[in-house]
């Protein structure tokens, strides 16, 4: 398992948070030494879920022409025809994945392709799961197509997730299982596919970005 290059920072202040937190409590509570060693373990504790979350953790992906894997891990929370107005403006087979903040939030491209549209929304903060998040929150839109396959992937900001990192621009060549962003503490990815697309997994369940397989093509 590695750290992602995005944690660096967050790993860092936290790092010196605690550090000053432990010179202040022991040069002025150490006498205290119930509350000393309670103030210690909950910083250990959230030292550690920064590092967790940004964990990079080593994983056998899975690859395929005629198939369109995870971008991200989570719980799939949609699966339904919709129509999508800013690219395809037409109805389209959405499938979500839910990241809560224990998940890896590392996202990756579902297959290979060039990048056809690339845009950032600035936008509000609700939760994921509302219903106008992906029209209203900050989200980027990422198109991605090949002679095979076109499909919109869209990375969005949640109530606790603030900051949506992407390294992808328009006519960049993508490979499946390419990290294409990373999104801090909490959001969802919506994929929007042809409505023809043969879907293998249901509501509810548990996918991981790079491994499960969420569609495929006949």
């Amino acid at each position: 398992m590695r750290i992602h290059r995005e944690g660096y920072r967050y790993i860092l202040i936290a790092t010196i948070l605690w550090g000053l937190i432990a010179y202040g409590m022991y040069h002025f509570l150490f006498q205290f030494s119930i509350l000393f060693w309670f103030v210690q373990l909950v910083c250990f504790l959230l030292w550690f879920w920064v590092l967790w979350f940004f964990r990079l953790p080593n994983r056998n992906l899975t690859f395929g022409e005629n198939v369109v894997i995870s971008p991200a891990d989570g719980k799939v929370v949609v699966i339904e025809e919709t129509y999508e107005p800013e690219y395809f403006k037409e109805k389209r087979l959405q499938i979500s994945v839910f990241m809560s903040p224990l998940n890896v939030h590392v996202n990756r491209s579902p297959i290979n392709g060039a990048v056809k549209y690339m845009q950032y929304h600035p936008g509000k903060y609700l939760v994921a799961w509302h219903p106008k998040s992906s029209t209203e929150n900050e989200r980027t839109t990422m198109v991605v197509g090949n002679n095979k396959l076109e499909l919109l992937v869209r990375q969005i900001a949640g109530a606790l997730a603030r900051r949506i990192c992407y390294y992808v621009k328009e006519g960049d060549e993508v490979k499946q299982n390419d990290e294409f962003g990373f999104i801090r503490f909490g959001s969802r990815v919506d994929l929007y596919l042809p409505l023809n697309t043969k879907v293998d997994v249901k509501i509810g369940e548990v996918v991981k970005g790079g491994v499960t397989k969420i569609a495929h093509l006949d």
